[in-house]
């Protein structure tokens, strides 16, 4: 168990009044415990009490083994797994913290073992002490942003008309593991010529031609720390408003990092990112957030926009990405990782293209 992370989770819970939470998203688990157990339809799941006791449940086929400060109660495929654990938990236990992404079919079966036990949405704590990295996940997160720098970099110099997107994206994939990566952090998304004006386009088998836009929005995983970035080019000679567009988004990515600051309320970020952009004219075609929170997940809360209630805090890391997208016709959109210092920020991706080529 990773005890200082731990105690921050005990601290969340105090505050939000949980005296106990179950923890069984993946990369919670990992964050705690440094295990990366994948369940499958099998049940996971880590009990943490305001005291500090702990307890993993898990399967037998999982293999895992007990360790100090980490008690471990297995199951096998004969047993009801929910009740083992309902068994497990204190007779006077009035109140339970549930994982927001625990399946529906265990809490309902823990709710009818224990009838009297009220449930409660117990991913705050988690989730909250996870949004501050620590020096080491920094470090990490920064390691991965320079590998995916080089890995798109050299992406961009194999690029030759009649390159499909997928085709493009298997090669990401191909460099990036070459360089160490243990593979992609999302499913590379790369977009040519109208494509570009879909912000979550599905690669597809789209050869590429002179005069597209090309966007290359991808990450890695490196040691379980997920990198993302985005960067906008043009293959040939770009049209006047192709090339206006790009310096709206560019100027909107710059005035976004620069007002990363401690303090400053995420919502004021995505406001100057999103203004350049309204004063450009085409404030209706930046169609989603300014950014979101990064880590062991690739979307992690809280996130960079209008409506969010967070605030900038030191050891935070999120993405600065606004864009504009032009049915039909383009869209451009430019993406930095950039981390929260006591004096600003730390912007975590190098990269820089000519986005004429």
């Amino acid at each position: 168990m990773n005890t200082s992370r731990l105690n921050r989770v005990i601290e969340g819970m105090k505050k939000h009044g949980l005296p106990c939470i179950l923890v069984s998203d993946i990369e919670s688990l990992y964050y705690l415990t440094g295990r990366w157990i994948q369940p499958g339809e099998r049940m996971v799941a880590l009990t943490v009490s305001q005291s500090g006791d702990v307890c993993l449940f898990a399967n037998r086929l999982f293999s895992q083994r007990p360790e100090a400060g980490l008690p471990l109660v297995e199951y096998d495929d004969t047993e009801d797994c929910v009740a083992v654990l309902a068994k497990r938990l204190p007779e006077d236990l009035a109140v339970i913290g549930v994982d927001k992404c625990w399946p529906s079919h265990f809490l309902i079966r823990l709710m009818e073992a224990r009838p009297g036990l009220r449930v409660k949405v117990g991913s705050a704590p988690v989730d909250e002490a996870r949004m501050l990295k620590d020096a080491e996940e920094i470090a990490a997160m920064r390691e991965s942003s320079r590998l995916n720098d080089k890995v798109l970099a050299a992406l961009i110099e194999t690029v030759r008309e009649g390159d499909t997107e997928a085709g493009l994206g298997r090669r990401y994939v191909d460099i990036a593991r070459s360089m160490g990566a243990a593979g992609y952090s999302f499913a590379p998304l790369i977009c040519f010529g109208p494509h570009c004006a879909e912000p979550h386009h599905d690669s597809d088998e789209t050869p590429l031609k002179k005069g597209d836009a090309v966007i290359f929005d991808v990450g890695l995983d490196l040691n379980k720390a997920m990198s993302d970035m985005t960067r906008t080019v043009f293959f040939g000679e770009p049209t006047d408003e192709m090339k206006k567009v790009y310096e709206l988004v560019r100027r909107a990515n710059l005035a976004g990092k620069a007002a990363v600051k401690p303090g400053a309320p995420l919502r004021d970020i995505d406001r100057a990112a999103r203004s350049v952009i309204e004063e450009g004219g085409y404030g209706p075609f930046f169609t989603h957030r300014t950014g979101h929170n990064i880590g062991i997940g690739v979307h992690e809360p809280p996130d960079v926009s209008a409506t969010s209630e967070a605030v900038a805090r030191p050891g935070m890391i999120f993405s600065i990405e606004p864009g504009i997208y032009l049915p039909g016709k383009f869209g451009v959109r430019i993406e930095d990782l950039v981390v929260v210092t006591e004096e600003g920020c730390e912007v975590l991706n190098q990269l820089e293209i000519p986005a004429f080529a």
